[in-house]
């Protein structure tokens, strides 16, 4: 199974950066799709997120990781076996 994650940010933002990079570093090995959104491109992402980034949501869930997360944060919004509740 392959988890889908989104990373809210936008270009230029260092925090932005550094969270890709340890996304990268961190889910290299497993079955996960990172998607990143620039919210500068969407008038609701930008008001819901705009001081609050670097943002982590799992797709199809409703939890949110707001910046800072670290490696076991991301793990375990990124465990497989989590299920999506709706």
């Amino acid at each position: 199974m392959t988890v889908h994650l989104l990373l809210y940010g936008t270009e230029g933002c260092h925090l932005c950066e550094d969270a890709a990079r340890l996304l990268s570093e961190t889910l290299s090995a497993y079955s996960v799709t990172v998607e990143e959104v620039d919210i500068v491109e969407d008038g609701a992402l930008l008001a819901r997120y705009g001081n609050r980034i670097p943002v982590l949501k799992r797709v199809g869930g409703l939890e949110e990781l707001n910046w800072p997360f670290g490696h076991e944060d991301i793990m375990q919004l990124a465990r497989p076996e989590q299920a999506v509740q709706n």
